[in-house]
């Protein structure tokens, strides 16, 4: 947590929304559910063109907690563009939360944990069932959500210490960002990735350069449900986004491959689904 005239503050929750409104609903029910009492929440429609999303951010119970605010973009900014909006409105740590993820009991409590075990640490990522380096059970590739995600998170928070291992980038379904790194590196490159796609791979090397860590935050679970950010404009991974950034880091491919190769995370996922209450919760 940030620390500012003697008090903690804790990280807020930043959820950028656009259209998808049955996503965000979701969403937004695990929120209510697991968000603890001092945790506070800022939605950010970008502009959504679908009039669903409007009638739900007026009527979400979520919606009328203190600590909780909706700012309405008249103007689409895009992902990128608006995170940085939301990060400056922030008093300090921040959570950027995908609108089409569900968290889970705990979730938050431990990120904080995990940012907290050192100042170092730039960005922790939760594990998911889909979110490339950090998924389970199978590593690197889209798995179905488990048909009970808060027995997931019980069985991780079960499964002894974590270990927070070293990450080469954040995953940006969810991650808890360090304001002190994010004034030192500044914000996501709008300028260079546009609408999205590239833009936290890119913060986190960035970060990465001055010394700050990534890490995975392995006792906590977060579900993704993966492509639906940019559902309907058009927008993919990869191509343009890729190119550029690996012209900005022409090793970033080798570091990702290697990164894969060795599988670092190997013995950690072993020794959680050697459990078989977690191996039990991950069916879908």
């Amino acid at each position: 947590m940030s620390v500012g005239q003697g008090r903690a503050v804790p990280p807020q929750v930043v959820v950028p929304v656009h259209n998808a409104p049955g996503l965000v609903a979701d969403c937004l029910d695990a929120l209510a559910r697991t968000l603890p009492p001092e945790g506070t929440v800022q939605v950010v429609d970008d502009a959504s063109s679908d009039p669903a999303v409007a009638a739900l951010l007026a009527g979400h119970p979520l919606l009328r907690r203190d600590g909780v605010r909706v700012h309405r973009q008249t103007a689409n900014l895009g992902f990128v563009g608006t995170v940085n909006a939301a990060v400056a409105r922030a008093p300090g740590d921040v959570v950027l939360l995908n609108s089409d993820t569900r968290v889970t009991a705990g979730w938050l409590q431990r990120l904080v944990a995990c940012a907290g075990s050192d100042p170092a640490i730039a960005s922790a990522t939760p594990w998911s069932n889909n979110a490339e380096i950090c998924s389970l059970p199978d590593w690197c590739r889209g798995n179905p959500a488990p048909a009970d995600a808060d027995a997931v998170a019980a069985a991780l928070a079960a499964a002894g210490p974590p270990a927070y291992p070293a990450l080469p980038t954040a995953v940006g379904f969810c991650m808890y960002l360090r304001r002190a790194a994010w004034d030192q590196v500044g914000g996501f490159d709008a300028a260079t990735f546009g609408r999205g796609y590239g833009e936290e791979n890119d913060w986190c090397l960035r970060a990465s350069a001055f010394g700050w860590r990534h890490v995975l935050c392995d006792d906590a679970y977060v579900v993704h449900v993966g492509g639906a950010s940019f559902a309907g404009t058009g927008h993919r991974p990869g191509g343009a986004q890729l190119e550029r950034l690996c012209a900005r880091y022409p090793h970033y491919n080798a570091l990702i491959a290697d990164f894969i190769r060795s599988d670092p995370l190997a013995a950690r996922r072993q020794a959680l689904l050697a459990d078989p209450a977690l191996a039990a919760a991950l069916r879908p």
